[in-house]
């Protein structure tokens, strides 16, 4: 019998015998168990060890181990600390649905992040081996990044500069650990607590959150499946005295628009004539199905365009890597922010991402990447299109990861989606999205997460909680 099943068994015969004890008595000392269950001391401490951790026994040196005596449990007031916190200045939105752990047997169409099987896994544990034998394990990176990894960032937005452009240098770029963190510097170092930020709407919930935890003031930009109406950028900027728009040009979360090079070049005109900085971010730039990433900071060199680019999503989400590009005083304001939140980046992260993205099965990943996003996409587009024929797709996007379902207008989705989990799906109600009222019920369906072979099964149940909501209205209240 192996070591493990031995503390096992030991372990679970223990715990029976616990069960039917009086809390403090004490349990047969060490000698006497490894005699009576014919195991080694090690097998019997590692019986005891897993005792303790789930809290039956307390070991008390020099004495023994006993059945931990069961304490009777005191609510405890933490009123005072409503008057010492007070109201906070700026209220911050709970996490989004697309965090949520689900278990294995529900249809989970509400993620964030893509499946396990769409990761290169192989490239990643192979480059965390590495990473952990290098010297990366034991060292401590500069505040900026590894100049590697920065020239990695650099070159590959250089790569899409067009002639006359001067590209971004290494220098240029700061590492992060993760884009959410990148989300707050920005918002900090280039709007500040109290003043206006440009933001479209719908957008990203992480972005939102960031915002309410900087303190900035949040003007919603309306942004369809084409992108922001120029024309609404120019009042705002006017309107408001903004300095800095946030933005999702390629594959924006949650709509999937992607903007037009004609659009690119009006937001990118109308940025400039305020004088402002253009926050994009580029999370979906491996995630193109039948269209490519195009960032706009390709195009810009005058410093009005802050890139941030996350390689959390594609690579893995343990490996919480970004990089934000900025050029002139704005990227010092960054690296100070960077350097006053983080200090610096695991080296070891920063080495693995690295090690990811410059190795050939790379590009040969991404290549397949690509396929599998498209056969999801349509899977989960045509389970949507014949289960809930009321719902409204307003675009098949080009990338990324989710569909923007518009749902009839008299729609409760809070109550659709708790109607849902109910059924055994998991959904996200758009309202996350919405940085100020929801302009409509919509849904965002995920169609990267596990078990693509259920997405026809999810539709036809969120179809029936839709229909039941029409058979069986609840009252106004």
């Amino acid at each position: 019998m192996s070591h493990d099943s031995s503390s096992e068994r030991i372990t679970t015969e223990l715990r029976a015998w616990i069960t039917t004890a009086a809390p403090g008595a004490m349990l047969p000392s060490t000698r006497a168990l490894v005699a009576q269950y014919g195991a080694s001391p090690v097998t019997v401490q590692k019986a005891l060890r897993t005792l303790a951790g789930q809290g039956l026994v307390e070991s008390r040196p020099g004495v023994g181990t006993f059945v931990r005596t069961v304490r009777l449990a005191r609510p405890n007031d933490y009123g005072w600390q409503t008057a010492a916190l007070g109201a906070p200045a700026h209220p911050v939105p709970q996490l989004s649905t697309a965090l949520r752990n689900t278990p294995a047997d529900v249809i989970a169409l509400h993620s964030g992040y893509p499946d396990r099987e769409l990761l290169p896994e192989r490239l990643v544990r192979a480059a965390l081996s590495r990473a952990v034998r290098s010297s990366a394990a034991v060292s401590r990176s500069p505040a900026a990044g590894l100049p590697e990894l920065q020239a990695w960032f650099a070159a590959e937005l250089g790569a899409g500069a067009p002639a006359g452009i001067a590209p971004p240098v290494p220098t240029d770029v700061v590492v992060l650990p993760g884009s959410q963190s990148g989300l707050g510097t920005a918002f900090r170092a280039l709007a500040g607590a109290g003043r206006p930020l440009l933001m479209e709407s719908p957008t990203y919930w992480g972005a939102i959150l960031a915002a309410a935890q900087a303190g900035v003031e949040v003007i919603p930009i309306p942004s369809g499946p084409q992108g922001p109406d120029p024309e609404d950028l120019v009042r705002a900027f006017e309107q408001t005295g903004a300095r800095a728009f946030y933005a999702q040009p390629t594959f924006a979360n949650p709509t999937g628009a992607q903007w037009s090079p004609a659009l690119a070049d009006q937001v990118l005109d109308v940025v400039r004539r305020h004088g402002a900085f253009l926050i994009e971010d580029d999370w979906a730039h491996d995630f193109g199905i039948t269209s490519e990433a195009a960032p706009l900071a390709a195009r810009d060199d005058s410093g009005h365009v802050v890139y941030l680019r996350s390689l959390t999503k594609s690579v893995s989400p343990a490996v919480r890597i970004a990089g934000i590009i900025a050029r002139g005083p704005a990227r010092e304001r960054i690296l100070a922010d960077v350097q006053a939140e983080t200090m610096y980046v695991s080296g070891v992260l920063q080495a693995a991402a690295l090690d990811v993205v410059t190795h050939p099965g790379w590009a040969t990943h991404l290549r397949s990447l690509r396929q599998q996003l498209g056969v999801r996409r349509d899977l989960l587009a045509a389970a949507v299109r014949d289960h809930l024929p009321e719902a409204h797709l307003p675009a098949l996007p080009r990338g990324g990861l989710n569909l923007w379902v518009r749902l009839p207008d008299a729609t409760d989705v809070v109550r659709l989606v708790r109607d849902c989990e109910q059924a055994g799906v998991m959904v996200a109600a758009g309202n996350e999205w919405f940085p100020a009222e929801p302009t409509g019920p919509y849904l965002r369906l995920n169609y990267a997460g596990v078990n693509p072979g259920a997405f026809p099964e999810g539709a036809r149940i969120i179809g029936r909680a839709l229909a039941g909501q029409r058979r069986h209205p609840e009252p106004s209240i």
